[in-house]
């Protein structure tokens, strides 16, 4: 596999990347930005994987996203996917929130996205090897994080994936994509009727089914205008009350859903994942 390098630029002290390669799970070019800092030659630095949410790109959180001093100073290497396959003859939808910028980090099965929306096995099986084979990435010290769509796949890949992440974090999830909007369209576009198979992608359906997380941190504003219809935090913070899950939920007041919101708290959830990245 060949991975080219599409742009590099020195950031507080280390390296921050734009790279491209042909995936053979979406069957298209896929691009990808990883932030590695400082670090000694030899070294092997853990890794934060950040997903981000619908209409975005790698190139969203790596303009917006303020993740590279703190990344820096804590020795973090984070990766930065994009979220759908591209390219002029990948499946597309009018609508902002399905098709292209919309993959929701699942493998579709129904025509016409089933060819090439198959962003969970490139989230937790093509990229990760990309990652360990061109990078100083110590692959057995990873954590995730996601933004809104992105929040939702970093919890329902951390759950399925036991012992993969040793932390796991989100900014404003979709914490229950079986009971709102945005999930019900995608899932049921995706994966058809099956709705039992839509379970294998809603977080909350994971924990009351017997999945598992050490611990959790989400933030989220209570300005938000998606708040109440589309990302149901109380949904998530009682499944995991009820599993024994630690969950820390900081409501934080007057933010909204945007970057403006992320980049506030990025900080300290690169901070939080380090400590048990460690």
């Amino acid at each position: 596999m060949t991975l080219e390098t599409v742009s590099t630029s020195k950031s507080f002290g280390g390296m921050q990347g734009v790279y491209r390669h042909a995936s053979e799970a979406t069957g298209t070019d896929m691009t990808f930005a990883v932030y590695v800092p400082p670090h000694e030659p030899g070294t092997k630095l853990p890794v934060l994987w950040y997903l981000s949410g619908l209409t975005c790109t790698h190139q969203n959180v790596m303009d917006k996203g303020e993740y590279r001093r703190t990344a820096a100073e804590q020795g973090v290497i984070v990766v930065c996917p994009d979220t759908s396959p591209r390219g002029d003859d990948v499946a597309d939808d009018e609508a902002y929130d399905f098709g292209k910028g919309a993959g929701f980090y699942v493998d579709a099965t129904e025509a016409p996205w089933a060819r090439h929306f198959r962003m969970y096995s490139y989230i937790t099986q093509e990229l990760p090897r990309v990652i360990a084979d061109n990078f100083p990435a110590d692959m057995n010290r990873q954590g995730i994080t996601g933004h809104s769509m992105g929040g939702h796949g970093a919890l329902t890949i951390a759950l399925r994936n036991p012992g993969r992440f040793k932390s796991v974090s989100a900014f404003a999830p979709i914490s229950a994509p079986m009971q709102c909007p945005w999930g019900e369209k995608a899932l049921g576009g995706y994966l058809g009727t099956d709705r039992a198979a839509w379970a294998r992608h809603d977080s909350v359906a994971l924990i009351e089914g017997g999945a598992r997380l050490d611990a959790l941190l989400v933030d989220q504003g209570d300005a938000d205008g998606f708040l109440s219809e589309q990302l149901k935090p109380e949904l998530l913070r009682k499944a995991c009350e009820k599993a024994g899950i630690p969950m820390i939920l900081r409501l934080q007041a007057g933010y909204d859903h945007s970057y403006n919101f992320v980049s506030t708290f990025m900080g300290d959830h690169i901070e939080w994942h380090a400590k048990r990245l460690r």
